[in-house]
């Protein structure tokens, strides 16, 4: 099965990736200041739900119901768009998915597509599969362009180029639209990527979509957006093709009211999304003429057996978790090696990708909780991390010397004298390393504590010796 979440057959480890973003002060600064942007304003428009705790619950029963019943929802949406004058594509994985999209755009005599929400394709690695057919794929998300002509590499599920700063985006749209010049304003630099895209959209006659909902009840698939290109790339090409995970089905078009008052709040702090397109098949003379949705499984199915780790495909991509998460904040989501970053994508990544390609992602947490409090679906992120570290511990990860360290840890907890003798033995051994009760530059893998935390020395009395002392050996 080929799964391409992440560039190569296995991830970077997420610590050594995420030690170099660390040095780079530039880019924390660009992802700190964005994130703390996000979340004022999440903040500010949840407070004024009063429902907002039912509306999540909510969310979590429709997609839960949906799991369940995935098979009967997919074929009911297949008819239901069929009927309505489109044609459903089932695809195993990332190379058929592809070989579908480039055949449909082959056949059509193309060699331009303009996308648009398309991070399944990003999963898939389309743009590189479409350049090797000699087609040139153009994307009209904003933040997907940037990344796109920076030669760059998606940081953000919702705002792919959070990393970039706008004097970044400047140097970028100069070199690569050929601009004699350009200001850093932000509508200076929108008017300059409005003007870049206009004239793909009147000419390239092939347009690529993803989905954030595809509704069974009526064949329709639901494009939500702030910019308005997404509106412009699925109506005005000939042929228009939808990529989606078949966890994006949902069962009614009364479903959507529940979502759509989730996902802006929680994505971009937006009472409701500027831009909501609903299309149902094909209509004659009004949009692309030729309507095709392509249902990616690409291991969906294997997380669906999983009961443990089922809801992973309750997410609708909002963003929300990473925003929140003390680890993305620091480094940013280059450090995790696929497109799916952030605390959704250390569980994510690993059960679409494979445990072996990123094995390091479950451990890129630290268990606060953080992503939990603000999933507007309610996923378990931590349960589902905790899972996951089972299954590697099984399968033999972490490293001998970690897991040898965990043997001996576990014997020197095991009782009392145990432990009285692991705390003389570490007493001796802590000497060379002691400086005014604290403990600086331990040797080795221990020296990853001592970098960049403080490490109190181990006291000459324990809380033990004290207590037994002032108890005569007796409990009181």
């Amino acid at each position: 099965m080929s799964v391409r979440v992440g560039e190569a057959a296995h991830a970077p480890a997420f610590p050594k990736a995420a030690k170099r973003l660390l040095e780079n002060a530039q880019l924390r600064r660009n992802v700190r200041r964005a994130t703390d942007t996000i979340r004022a304003k999440r903040a500010k428009v949840v407070a004024e739900m009063a429902d907002w705790q039912e509306l999540r619950a909510a969310a979590h029963e429709i997609k839960e119901h949906t799991l369940r019943y995935l098979d009967f929802y997919l074929e009911r949406f297949e008819a239901n768009c069929t009927r309505a004058g489109g044609q459903v594509h089932w695809a195993r994985d990332a190379d058929e998915a592809n070989r579908i999209a480039i055949g449909l755009i082959q056949a059509r005599g193309q060699r331009e597509v303009i996308k648009v929400k398309t991070m399944t394709s990003d999963e898939t690695g389309l743009n590189r599969a479409l350049e090797a057919a000699g087609i040139t794929p153009h994307e009209t998300d904003l933040a997907d362009m940037i990344v796109q002509l920076g030669e760059d590499k998606p940081s953000h599920i919702v705002v792919p180029a959070l990393h970039r700063n706008r004097s970044e985006i400047r140097e970028i749209f100069l070199r690569k639209m050929k601009l004699a010049e350009l200001s850093d304003r932000p509508e200076d630099l929108t008017g300059a990527a409005r003007g870049y895209l206009r004239e793909k959209f009147l000419r390239v006659k092939a347009g690529f979509s993803g989905a954030n909902f595809a509704i069974a009840e009526t064949g329709s698939i639901c494009v939500v957006e702030s910019e308005g290109n997404g509106r412009m790339c699925v109506t005005l090409p000939e042929i228009l093709i939808t990529m989606l995970g078949v966890e994006k089905v949902i069962p009614t078009f009364r479903d959507l009211e529940v979502f759509l008052q989730l996902l802006p709040r929680s994505a971009t702090g937006e009472r409701m999304n500027p831009y909501n397109s609903i299309w149902t098949g094909v209509s004659a003379g009004d949009g692309p003429r030729e309507f095709h949705v392509i249902l990616l499984d690409n291991n969906r199915t294997a997380v669906l057996a999983d009961a443990e780790s089922r809801e992973t495909l309750d997410c609708i991509r909002c963003g929300a978790c990473l925003n929140a998460c003390p680890v993305y904040r620091q480094t940013g989501g280059h450090a995790y090696g696929s497109i799916y970053s952030g605390p959704i994508g250390a569980i994510l990544s690993p059960q679409l990708q494979s445990m072996d390609h990123s094995k390091s992602l479950p451990y890129a947490s630290s268990l606060c909780g953080a992503c939990y409090e603000v999933c507007p679906v309610k996923i378990n992120i931590p349960e589902i991390l905790i899972h996951l570290r089972a299954k590697l511990v099984e399968s033999g990860y972490p490293p001998l010397v970690e897991r040898a360290a965990m043997k001996v840890a576990s014997v020197a907890f095991s009782g009392a004298d145990s432990l009285a003798a692991a705390q003389g033995l570490a007493r001796l051994c802590q000497w060379p390393f002691e400086h005014d009760g604290q403990l600086r530059n331990l040797p080795g893998l221990l020296g990853g504590w001592t970098d960049f935390r403080d490490l109190a020395a181990i006291p000459k009395e324990s809380f033990r010796d004290w207590w037994s002392k002032r108890t005569g050996g007796q409990d009181e």
